[in-house]
Order: structure tokens, then sequence, then C-alpha cells
């Protein structure tokens, strides 16, 4: 059996999307309450898990979009982190090369110091004292004063290494702190990253259940379907047996009826007569009183309501046309079923399409032959012999082919099926 379409599409709110297919699948089973309970279910189920298929595909398209959202967000946070470290490894190097520098610096300038007290004493004052010469003293003067000048430029030169080795310390730390900030979103998003894989896989493990759920259920129907057919094709000879029966019982009953009609003509013809030649008024024949509900026939049940009604019907599994040949009244199984109308109980019993079904030959009534039938009766009442009008003939059920507690009530017109309404 060919997979069936789906019965909506993805709607947006879950909410809406429930009630129009649960309203949906309530309209199966109306179309549905003279197939096989069996078959009704599996088909029911199968129309269930296709109105899921839409939303679990909604749903793997918009877990798999924020998945691949959340990788591309978390190959840029590990791109920022990986540049926030390389920042931060060429400031530690910068720094360590300039701690570096000042540590040989400081030992420069110590080692330079050492060697003027050495040799030759501390302050120019010494210097001059020692001098023999003038061009000495002179000479000593000046190289004074270059060696004042260039310990100047060490001690400037070391002095500007310090501040630069605080502003690279202040620097340092704010790219650690830059690295952590990076490290934490790196891990927030590789958490989103893999949070958003997970949940798009078990989206895609849903769906792929209801694709096989639906292939399983699918295959389910198409069997039941077969079974289902056969039964159909039973009901089809046993409604065309019963068919004959009453027609033939409506032929002779309509014949009798006719002959006994021309008799009581002529008896009033007679009657009449007599009363002429004696001068007397003949009587007025009696009349019967029509039901007080307007027909000759009473529902079978005035609890529950009325499930559906006589008509051509769509079958949603068979995809044919096939004539609803009753008026169903559902109610709770175990509901009393009455007689329409006195009559003669011709059969009684189980039948694998009708389930438990009582016959009942009403004669003639207003010149027209009327039969009823009662069908998929949890129990019958009755077996035979004549009854009256409300008299129980069994009690609401869902035996043979039916989908839920209820009467399938039947009317036939001198042998034919017709909409019971027109005799309610």
């Amino acid at each position: 059996m060919a997979p069936v379409s789906a019965l909506q599409g993805a709607d947006p709110d879950p909410h809406q999307q429930k009630r129009k297919v649960d309203s949906q699948i309530d309209k199966l089973r109306e179309d549905l309450s003279e197939t096989n309970s069996s078959l009704a279910a599996a088909f029911t189920a199968l129309k269930g898990t296709q109105a899921k298929l839409p939303g679990a595909q909604a749903a793997l398209a918009q877990a798999q979009g924020a998945a691949a959202r959340a990788q591309t967000a978390n190959a840029m946070a590990a791109q920022e982190l990986e540049v926030a470290q390389a920042n931060e490894t060429k400031a530690q190097d910068e720094l360590a090369a300039t701690t570096k520098h000042i540590r040989e610096s400081r030992g420069e300038v110590a080692q330079f110091a050492a060697q003027i007290y050495q040799e030759q004493g501390f302050g120019e004052f010494d210097m001059a004292m020692t001098s023999t010469t003038p061009q000495q003293f002179a000479d000593r003067i000046a190289l004074i004063g270059t060696v004042m000048d260039l310990q100047g430029q060490s001690m400037v030169a070391l002095a500007t290494a310090k501040a630069s080795q605080t502003a690279q310390e202040d620097h340092l730390s704010a790219l650690r702190a830059d690295s952590e900030a990076a490290k934490r979103k790196a891990e927030a998003s590789l958490a989103a990253a893999n949070a958003a894989r997970d949940k798009a896989t078990a989206a895609k493990n849903a769906l792929d259940a209801l694709a096989r759920q639906q292939a399983s259920q699918a295959a389910t129907v198409q069997a039941q379907s077969v079974a289902e057919q056969g039964r159909i094709n039973q009901m089809q000879v046993e409604s065309k047996r019963l068919g004959g029966v009453i027609k033939a019982r409506a032929a002779a009953a309509l014949k009798a009826a006719k002959i006994q009609a021309a008799a009581n003509a002529r008896a009033k013809a007679a009657a009449a007569a007599r009363a002429a030649k004696n001068n007397k008024p003949s009587r007025p024949g009696s009349v019967k009183n029509p039901p007080s509900n307007g027909g000759p026939l009473s529902p079978p049940t005035t609890e529950g309501w009325i499930s559906s009604e006589y008509g051509m019907r769509f079958h949603p599994i068979q995809h044919v046309w096939r004539l609803h040949s009753g008026r169903d009244y559902a109610a709770p199984c175990g509901t009393p079923v009455h007689a329409a109308a006195a009559g003669v109980v011709i059969e009684a019993g189980y039948n694998p399409g009708y389930g438990n079904r009582v016959v009942v030959d009403h004669g003639v009534l207003n010149g027209v032959h009327l039969t009823t039938t009662y069908n998929h009766m949890e129990r019958l009442a009755v077996r035979g012999g004549r009854v009256q009008r409300g008299k129980v003939l069994g009690y609401e059920g869902s035996t043979g082919n039916s989908n839920g507690c209820h009467i399938h009530f039947e009317v036939y017109e001198d042998g034919s099926f017709v909409d019971p309404r027109n005799y309610l």
C-alpha cells in the first residue's frame, strides 16, 4: 500500500496543530464506524503518525540549523581564543626580553660604578687630588665627565626599561584577562555546539523512528485492508441474500394485503348494500392513530446520539464510495435496543460483518412492506417470535465490522434499503 499523505502541514502552534489532528482523527473514526476495529485502529494510528511527520521534519531542520550556527560560533570562538593566546605569548616574550635587558643593564651599571671606584677613586675631588700635572688633571676631569654622561645615559635607559616593563606587565595582565574570557567563551560555545548537535541527532532519530513506524503501520493497514475487503464481500453476499428473503416476504405480504384489501372492499360494499336495503347507515371503519412521533417506526433507542446518517460515504482506506445503508445510534455498550414497531423476528444471530443482528418483519404498513435490522449488538435478547413496539431486542455493542459501541439501524422498504428517517 502506498504511503498516505500527511493530514496537514506543520503548524507553528503545536497546540493548534494537535486540535486539528484530533478533529481529523475524530472524523476518521466516524467514517470508519462500519469498519473492522483492527483495521480502523491501524489506519487511525497511521494517520496520527503521518500527522506528526511534518512537525518532526520541521524540528529536525530547526535543530540542524541551530547546530550549524552553534558550530560556526564555536569555530569563531576557538579562533578568537587562539589569537588571544598568541597575543599573550607574544607579550610574555616581550616582557621576558625587557626583564632580561633590565637585569643586564643593572649589572653593567653596578660593574661600571665598581670599576670607577677601584681605579679612579670616588668623586671629582679625588680625581683632581691624585693628578700630578695640569694636563693629567684636565684629562681626568674630561674622563669623569664622559663616564658620568655614560652612566647617566645608562640610568635613563634603565629607567625607561623599567617603565616599559611596568606597561608590559599591565598589558600582559589585560591580555591574560582577554585570554581567560576567550577561553570561557570557547568552552561555552563548544558546549552549546555539542548540545545543539545532540538535539539535532535526537530530532533525526525521532524522525527516523516515525518513518519506521509509518512504514510498519502502512504494512499493517495493507494486510488488514485485504482482510477487510474479504469481510465486505461477505457482507455484500449476506446483504443480497437477506434482501432476497425480504423481497420474497414483501411480495407475499403485499399480495396478501391486496387480497385482504379487495375482500375488505367487497365486505364494505356488501355491508353498505345491506344498510341501504334496511335503510340503516353503515358503521365507519376503525382507523389506527398515527404514531405520536409522526411515522410508523420508533427509533431503536433514545439514548446517546446519531453518529452517522444514511447515504453514500467515501471509504478513506478502500478509496471507494459505498452506501451507508442505515442510521447509526451511538451509545455506551449495553444500552438496550428496542423494536421500532410490532412484527415478527425472522432472523436473530451472529454474522461476521453485521455482528449480532436481529431482523424484524413488520408486514405492510401504510401500503408498503417494512423490515428493520439491528446490527453490531453486544448480545441478543430475542431469538424469534412476535415482538411488540418497544420490546428489547438486544444491547448495543461493537461486534462484526464495527469501530465503537453503536447500533446500525436499517430499514427495508419492499425489500430495498431506504433512509430510516423516512419512517421515523
